[in-house]
């Protein structure tokens, strides 16, 4: 378990640095990418006046805004880290992190779409806290813990100790 743990943690901080590092250009390349593709899936469920570059405008008091923090990276790469420091076969590594980006990604557009429809149908201030940052991410650390349970269950590999 120690060295699970430890593991996760570099992992995590690694990954954190190339995906987070704010001086690094792959960090901005990668997150550019990844939120324009949340971008361009968004497109088809919003009003096309609600979408203005990076900002979903909820109502005129309220916008979302899809960058770094809410373009799903930063869950991914907590599943990500608990994967690769998953003593595990390196293609069932690769296809559950295949598998878990994908859905992590419809997860998180589902979220986005569950902030805006909760925030534009309800009181205001309120209905955004509790839709973004109690159910939102609720779904996203089911999710996680979901995948992460089903990884290790999949797993071909005996593990005597972590």
């Amino acid at each position: 378990m120690r060295r699970f743990i430890a593991f996760y943690f570099i992992f995590l901080g690694g990954l954190f640095v190339l995906f987070n590092a704010s001086s690094w250009q792959l960090t901005h390349v990668l997150n550019d990418m990844q939120t324009n593709l949340t971008l361009q899936v968004l497109k088809l469920f919003l009003r096309p006046e609600q979408l203005q570059g990076v900002d979903i405008w909820i109502n005129p008091h309220y916008k979302i805004i899809i960058t770094k923090a809410c373009n799903g990276i930063i869950p991914i790469l907590f599943l990500y880290a608990a994967i690769l420091a998953y003593p595990s076969t390196v293609k069932h590594k690769i296809v559950w992190m295949i598998f878990g980006y994908g859905l992590f990604f419809m997860v998180n557009i589902v979220r986005i779409l569950w902030v805006v429809f909760m925030t534009q149908n309800g009181e205001g201030k309120g209905d955004f806290y509790w839709s973004h940052d109690i159910i939102g991410n609720i779904f996203l650390l089911l999710t996680g813990l979901g995948l992460f349970v089903s990884f290790i269950k999949s797993s071909t590999k005996k593990v005597k100790n972590l």
